[in-house]
């Protein structure tokens, strides 16, 4: 049953002649009858009766009407939806994101997204990045947000740095020189969290390059318990820059430049299966707006 037909045989019942709804509809009278028949003979009934005063309903056109107007209708909706997706006016956005991104990272992101767009519905899961690279695989969600995790199947778009950073207790020793040497960690109790992650890894990696060995250590399964203990004084911990900005901001923390060490970083990437085909409509929008925002992260 085609769209065409349909809205043939609707035309016709508002006009009440085939020469009438030939005319508004663009068409030829013998195409619309034709397709007028195509309808009957799917329908497998008639649904016109042709009177002196032009065509009629019959019980099974009137029967029909109404279903054969919300069908209409609902493919109309369709196309509009379409056509707000790909203008991004509206429709819904799917993200996964590791727990340091959606925590410190996407919810400046998005407020602006949101902004911009309105009528756009976002839902975040969060995940470690494997479990983010797994749900973009599976087609659960159209962009995942995390470290960069290499699948043939999958491209990586690149939107920012995050660095590992120093902080302190404000009445420490090295917030008052505000710097200090790989070598003075070792005598300090280092605060490590998430061993899962790749930012334990990126801190471990850093000690044994610079051949130091740590005095004490102290493990935590998340950023914001390390935070608390530094800030309590229990120990020095190497954090995301982006998840003790307010805290360094508010005195809470201070921060202390590394004086002999290369810079602790990692890429954050934006994960989208190579299959989706060029980004369009609100991906897109949401993609370009991430290049954007990067630089103020």
């Amino acid at each position: 049953m085609l769209l065409v037909h349909i809205e043939g045989f609707l035309e016709v019942a508002r006009l009440g002649s085939v020469s009438r709804a030939a005319e508004a509809l663009f068409v030829t009278q013998p195409t619309l009858t034709a397709r007028l028949h195509a309808l009957e003979r799917e329908i497998g009934d008639r649904l016109f009766v042709r009177t002196r005063h032009g065509m009629r309903l019959s019980d099974a056109g009137r029967a029909f009407q109404p279903f054969a107007e919300r069908a209409v209708r609902a493919l109309r909706d369709g196309r509009r939806a379409i056509e707000e997706v790909e203008s991004a006016s509206a429709g819904q956005l799917l993200l996964a994101a590791a727990p340091a991104v959606s925590t410190y990272i996407l919810p400046g992101v998005l407020d602006r997204f949101v902004k911009t767009h309105p009528r756009v519905e976002v839902a975040v899961r969060t995940g470690h990045s494997e479990d983010v690279l797994q749900q973009v695989l599976r087609d659960e969600v159209q962009l995942g947000l995390g470290r960069a995790l290499r699948h043939p199947d999958v491209e990586l778009q690149p939107f920012y740095e995050e660095e590992l950073v120093l902080v302190v207790a404000p009445g420490h020793a090295f917030a008052r020189a505000g710097r200090a040497a790989m070598a003075n960690l070792g005598a300090e109790q280092l605060i490590m969290f998430d061993r899962t992650s790749s930012y334990y890894e990126i801190t471990q990696a850093a000690f044994l390059a610079a051949g130091v060995t740590l005095r004490g250590l102290m493990e935590l399964d998340n950023i914001e318990a390390a935070k608390k203990m530094v800030e309590r004084g229990l120990g020095v911990a190497l954090l995301p820059r982006t998840a003790v900005a307010r805290e360094v901001a508010a005195g809470a923390l201070a921060r202390v430049e590394l004086t002999d060490a290369a810079p602790m970083r990692r890429s954050i990437v934006a994960m989208r299966r190579r299959d989706a085909g060029p980004p369009s409509g609100i991906v897109a929008a949401f993609l370009e707006l991430l290049s954007k925002a990067a630089p103020e992260i």
